[in-house]
């Protein structure tokens, strides 16, 4: 897909291939936390959860993982500390046909294969530091993709593949891509209707609290509702598919907050292209800042551009072990997002919030061993406090219930 020295994987490949959908066929275009605690999860199943530890855009990265390293996502930081992309997406994995049993089947190239089995070494250090990661999906070559599937029944045993595998690798979720499908390819069917939405409605289910996106492309952008139900109710998130560009996706049921309408190539995109973007997605109160083709190299200059827009911060690069300190989350079970690593000191809410904390917000917290954090329900040190000597994974267990009632702390 979006790689430029290999035809199967060029957006420029993907625009013949929108032409040629265009002239024949229908499609416009081939360009419950059930907990009582509502904060819990609230990151993932939230349409309004903040980036990676400071106020603005979630900043999105696509990386293609046959020629670049994943971890390298994590590299980038703002200057206050905090890190720039909220979400990684390994690009990306593929829909097969199988020829005999006439099904879809998920498939996993060796690079993607590496990356999975290796979840320890490629995607659990970016969750450490707060970073979603997501498997993309789109189709092979051979018919199948996630447009055709010819039963709800067909649809509904493809989610549940794609709901095993990130359970199976420790995902945050899918990120649904319509390219290089080839309908018609080994008999298949042509896109209809009711794939789509009966695709996400079953992996919604399977997955209640991960996150499911939607890359605006395909023949699926123009079959986004079905019987009542609509995509943008089963998907946290939708982004512009077409680099350079500014282009709010049509999806109905999601909000401004949940879109993308920017989306960059780094490799490709100009510097001042890129910055008007991100001053385009600010201004329009928009959620989202896509990102694609993520180098090994150090590219923060370029990405500078970018976060001055969107958080008035430059961006650095360090890829050695990040500060010590007290880093709070916002979900329980160190989940969500979480806050750059606070040294030892005491903290007012404002100066908290240099670090990305928000207020009334924190519901566990990691502890450095030997230290001490004292922790606050009013700013200044005042109210009620929680003496805690090591990490907390939910502060709901503790007396009196801490969860999303600290303001201020005190770190020994």
């Amino acid at each position: 897909m979006r790689t430029f020295n290999k035809l199967f994987l060029t957006k420029a490949a993907s625009f013949v291939m929108v032409l040629t959908l265009l002239f024949f066929s229908a499609c416009k275009k081939d360009v419950s936390n059930t907990s009582p605690d509502p904060k819990i999860n609230k990151s993932i199943t939230g349409k309004n959860a903040l980036a990676v530890g400071v106020s603005g855009p979630k900043a999105v990265c696509y990386v293609e993982v046959n020629t670049e390293d994943l971890r390298n996502v994590g590299n980038y930081y703002l200057a206050s500390g905090q890190q720039l992309f909220d979400i990684g997406i390994i690009f990306a994995a593929n829909i097969n046909y199988d020829t005999v049993a006439d099904t879809a089947q998920l498939y996993f190239n060796s690079q993607v294969t590496t990356v999975l089995s290796g979840a320890a070494t490629y995607i659990k250090p970016l969750q450490n530091k707060g970073i979603k990661v997501l498997l993309s999906i789109l189709g092979n070559h051979e018919g199948a993709g996630i447009c055709n599937f010819p039963t709800q029944a067909a649809a509904t045993a493809f989610a549940k593949q794609l709901s095993a595998a990130v359970t199976k690798y420790g995902l945050d979720g899918i990120d649904f891509d319509d390219e290089y499908a080839d309908y018609g390819t080994n008999g298949t069917g042509q896109p209809n209707a009711y794939s789509f939405v009966y695709l996400v409605t079953a992996l919604r289910q399977l997955m209640p609290t991960k996150i499911i996106s939607f890359y605006d492309y395909g023949p699926a952008a123009s079959e986004l509702s079905y019987n009542g139900v609509t995509v943008g109710s089963k998907v946290n998130y939708s982004w512009n598919a077409i680099y350079g560009t500014f282009s709010v996706p049509n999806v109905p049921g999601l909000s401004a907050s949940n879109l993308g309408p920017a989306a960059i190539d780094i490799q490709n995109t100009s510097a001042s292209t890129a910055a008007s973007l991100a001053t385009q997605t600010v201004s329009g109160s928009y959620g989202i800042y896509l990102t694609y083709n993520l180098p090994n190299s150090d590219v923060h200059t370029y990405l500078s551009s970018v976060s001055n827009a969107l958080y008035g911060q430059a961006t650095v690069y360090n890829t050695g072990t990040p500060a010590t300190g007290v880093t709070f989350y916002q979900d329980i079970n160190y989940g969500g997002t979480v806050t750059s690593a606070i040294p030892k000191g005491t903290y007012t809410l404002s100066q908290l919030q240099a670090y990305g904390f928000v207020d009334n917000w924190a519901s566990s917290v990691q502890i450095p061993s030997g230290w001490t954090v004292i922790m606050y329900k009013n700013d200044s040190f005042g109210g009620t406090s929680w003496t805690l000597t090591s990490s907390n994974a939910n502060f709901v267990n503790l007396s009196p219930n801490a969860n999303d009632a600290v303001t201020s702390v005190k770190i020994q």
